[in-house]
């Protein structure tokens, strides 16, 4: 079982009409990085559970419903009575989404540490605000070390906010003490230069490989994939053909199905992986995520969706 941990909210994506004073009505979309990956592992067929604490209100009980029909496991969802942390989400000229967060005294920043994971779970998967907002940073951060330790494919997506990092000097440095317990940390180039504090997304990637990290997995945007490890040339893929609606949830549909392709093969260490299963694993990540892209916020695909002509 892939378990993702993290938060769950709600994106306010702009409609297509303008209002008075050209403002666009925003609508509500299910999200958050850490559930858009959740999602898509559980749509692609794998068994997924989801690992957070939501919100009791109707955006929590939306959520919840959501999950429970891309057949996520809810069981070890914590519940609570504060608000649902809401994304109100700007998209430019190219459909690249931009936020701003509203997270105060939110559910999903109060999550506990549950304890160790069931026996059943074999990969954890972190990332975004989860690992960012305490309280609940810190239980994420144990749950890291800890199911590191037992042996579990630990995925790291760090999906930089950097409008809620208010120290960025420390969180880089908290960063770097994560990756000797990261098995796959799949980041965006532009994360990965803002976590190298400038540099090159590559280098960056080369130097975490040898902090530790087992592989690197980066995304390139519209110029695709590519995957790095200790031994050999990286792996690159190009983007999938798509439609592009806009850009919300595609880094977290990679993850997603990235996971699944692994869970799929009972591959637990990637870093063991020759360049010909990248590649095939990197491709099918990249049509996971075309499809996302050509749907109007974070809707990840199904195998069906995979597997339709055109």
């Amino acid at each position: 079982m892939i378990v993702v941990g993290g938060e769950a909210l709600v994106d306010l994506v702009p409609g297509e009409s303008n209002l008075d004073g050209g403002l666009r009505p925003l609508l509500p979309r299910l999200g958050g990085g850490p559930y858009n990956v959740a999602l898509a592992a559980g749509r692609l067929g794998v068994p997924a559970a989801f690992l957070s604490r939501v919100s009791t209100d109707r955006f929590g009980e939306a959520l919840i419903a959501r999950l429970r029909a891309s057949q996520v496991d809810t069981t070890l969802v914590q519940r609570g009575d504060e608000p649902t942390t809401l994304a109100v989400v700007a998209l430019d000229e190219t459909g690249s989404a931009h936020y701003t967060f509203y997270t105060e005294g939110t559910a999903d920043r109060l999550f506990t540490d549950p304890g160790p994971l069931p026996e059943s779970a074999r990969v954890l998967s972190l990332g975004t605000l989860g690992m960012v907002l305490e309280p609940g940073a810190s239980a994420y951060e144990s749950l890291l070390r800890r199911e590191s330790e037992r042996g579990l494919l630990t995925a790291l997506d760090p999906n930089i906010r950097s409008a809620l990092i208010a120290d960025p000097a420390a969180y880089r440095a908290r960063f770097a003490s994560w990756l000797p317990h990261v098995r796959l940390l799949k980041l965006s180039v532009e994360d990965a230069e803002w976590l190298a504090d400038g540099v090159d997304a590559v280098a960056a990637a080369r130097s975490w490989l040898d902090a530790g990290a087992g592989a690197v997995v980066l995304t390139h945007g519209a110029d695709g994939l590519s995957a790095h490890t200790r031994e050999g040339e990286p792996a690159r893929v190009p983007s999938a053909p798509a439609r592009l609606v806009d850009t919300i949830g595609a880094g977290d549909t990679v993850q997603g199905a990235l996971l699944a392709w692994f869970a799929k093969r009972d591959v637990l260490d990637p870093a063991a992986l020759d360049a010909a299963a990248w590649t095939e694993a990197l491709t099918y990540a990249a049509r996971a995520a075309a499809v996302t892209v050509s749907r109007s916020g974070a809707e990840p695909p199904t195998e069906a969706d995979l597997d339709a002509p055109g």
